[in-house]
């Protein structure tokens, strides 16, 4: 029988999962590079000869991408909060309460590590966060509602036999009713980490401990070690029994007799739903499934008895029973709920009624986006020179060349059709990045606010200086096919941004945790609209935008589909609102 137990996760624990899970994608990284140079061996400098080829290095483009951020999001919200270096090191991320971690959740909390991480890959942030939280959370996990737990497996120990059974069965029957709930506590403790602890420390923390306890009991002295080694069994022994610590009354000494009464059904039921989560609830029989809800039903109410009973006390045995009714619940529900069906919905209704209702905050991050954009536009047109301290080098020697290629009518940019391909994937992966950055940066409280600027005035400084230099109509023709999608994206994930920060500075008559929480599944709901978003954006950027020999009438053509379609999309689920479940 094996009886698993539940305390958070430690600081070093967490770090080390994560050089783990950090290495696991650097090799992944390694092998997807060397395959694919192996497939496209054509390659010359910045310039691939040959279309194949230039397809290979754009998947291997977003292949980085997608295994740096997938990884995490994915491996969390669809294999119950285990990522592989978690599962090694027997972490889980969980809900909190101890419900299974949803992919929504999952996106959140990893999404917040371009936050957590800082500065650059070093983690502080993260890691001082969770050093200061009594929970132990980084910032990802105080927005998405996600604690990470220990999980460790502790071998039931055989039965005694003969003199040997009863002689301890005695000692028991005396002991188990000599310690309090809270000596008890320490002194497991101490024998759990006894083995760490240096010589001479342990020797003086074992002699306080004897002192404290040996005159309750009537023996001839024995080392302190030992003696404290046979309390420890027997009162553990007697806990196991039902028998209540020293001085306990009323629902203190019911808690002993629910946990005495319901491990051998709990952990019969950790062995059932171990079974499912390998089967699944759609390959077990009537039978079986049968079984396993009557399970479910039995440890539902145990839990209920149990929160009664426990009353703010030791919560260890709560959090491992709420694990299994998290685990059986998600399993019963989830297979009638995470289907294409589901998702189609998300897509298809949600995420428009979501950013309709969020029309303000995206608003407020489209004017803080759009107007510095303006204002730059207007500033680099009286004053050219001014271009030179605000862009960087490579984007005047862009508008350098693009003069020179409008007098030649050979378009944009330099742009031969095999390197479309490139192009495309990395505009993606950058454009994903920055609504990402809009997005995580909301917990800062001014981080969404900078970058909207930020990228406002870049853009507006480029269109400034392409109509200094009386070329604007050549840069027009390239923005209009992405633009609409790719600007209105960074709109929506500047609004998911000040909605973390709206609930910092404004949480309203909730906590700024429950705040947080609340609005980080609504703006997850935008960051997904804006990824889909850029991910057509960033296609037709790097395949159709680039198109010399497209008229401008053409190119304004495709912005007004792309409009019509953003507006039909964001139309989409109109009339009553759903109503929302109680979160489990």
């Amino acid at each position: 029988m094996v009886v698993v137990s539940y305390a958070l996760a430690g600081v070093a624990s967490r770090v080390l999962a994560g050089l783990i899970d950090l290495l696991i994608c650097l090799v992944a990284l390694l092998i997807f590079t060397v395959a694919m140079v192996t497939m496209a061996p054509a390659v010359a400098g910045a310039v691939v000869s040959r279309t194949s080829a230039a397809w290979a290095l754009s998947i291997l483009i977003l292949a980085q991408f997608a295994i740096v951020w997938c990884y995490y999001v994915l491996l969390e919200g669809l294999r119950d909060g285990q990522t592989l270096g978690k599962r090694w090191l027997g972490l889980r991320v969980v809900k909190d309460g101890g419900y299974s971690v949803s992919l929504g959740a999952s996106a959140v909390r990893n999404l917040l590590r371009l936050v957590d991480y800082q500065p650059g890959l070093f983690s502080a942030v993260g890691i001082v966060t969770m050093a200061s939280s009594k929970s132990g959370k980084r910032l990802g996990d105080i927005v998405a509602g996600t604690i990470v737990v220990q999980e460790r497996a502790l071998p039931a120990r055989p039965a005694a036999t003969g003199e040997a059974r009863q002689s301890r069965t005695d000692t028991q029957t005396t002991a188990s009713s000599l310690l309090t709930d809270a000596e008890f506590e320490v002194l497991a403790r101490f024998m759990a980490r006894r083995t760490s602890i240096q010589a001479t420390e342990r020797a003086r923390i074992a002699a306080q401990l004897a002192t404290m306890f040996r005159p309750r009991f009537q023996e001839a002295d024995t080392a302190d070690a030992a003696f404290l080694v046979r309390l420890h069994e027997a009162e553990a022994a007697g806990r196991a029994r039902g028998a209540a610590g020293r001085g306990a009354t009323g629902a203190s000494r019911e808690r002993h007799t629910i946990v005495s009464e319901g491990s051998a059904r709990w952990a019969a039921f950790a062995a059932r739903l171990a079974y499912a989560q390998r089967r699944g609830v759609r390959r077990m029989s009537g039978p079986e499934i049968s079984d396993f809800v009557a399970g479910y039903r039995e440890l539902s109410n145990d839990l209920a008895r149990l929160r009664t009973a426990t009353r703010g006390g030791d919560p260890s045995e709560i959090f491992r029973l709420s694990r299994l009714v998290a685990g059986g619940h998600n399993l019963i529900y989830r297979d009638a709920r995470a289907s294409s069906r589901d998702a189609f919905r998300f897509v298809s209704r949600d995420v428009p009624r979501e950013v309709r209702r969020s029309a303000i905050p995206i608003a407020i991050a489209a004017t803080l986006f759009f107007a510095p954009m303006a204002i730059a536009y207007r500033a680099i047109i009286d004053t050219p020179a001014a271009a030179g301290s605000i862009l960087p080098a490579h984007m005047l020697e862009r508008a350098e060349g693009g003069a020179k290629r409008a007098r030649a009518g050979s378009g944009y940019i330099n742009d031969p059709e095999a390197g479309r391909p490139i192009f495309g994937s990395r505009i993606i992966v950058n454009n994903l990045q920055v609504a990402f950055i809009a997005f995580a940066f909301g917990i800062t409280g001014i981080g969404t606010v900078y970058a909207l600027v930020m990228n406002g005035v870049m853009i507006g400084s480029v269109f400034g200086l392409y109509a200094s230099k009386g070329i604007a109509r050549l840069l027009l023709a390239f923005v209009a096919p992405h633009g609409v999608l790719e600007l209105s994206a960074i709109a929506i994930a500047g609004g998911a941004g000040l909605l973390l920060a709206a609930a910092l500075i404004m949480p309203g008559s909730v906590t700024r945790g429950e705040a947080l929480v609340a609005n980080g599944k609504r703006a997850v709901k935008l960051v997904a609209c804006a990824i889909m978003f850029l991910l057509v954006a960033g296609a037709l950027e790097g395949l159709v935008s680039p198109i010399p020999w497209w008229p401008l009438a053409w190119k304004v053509g495709v912005a007004i589909t792309t409009l019509v379609a953003m507006v039909t999309y964001l139309s989409l689920g109109s009339g009553t609102e759903p109503t929302e479940l109680p979160a489990p």
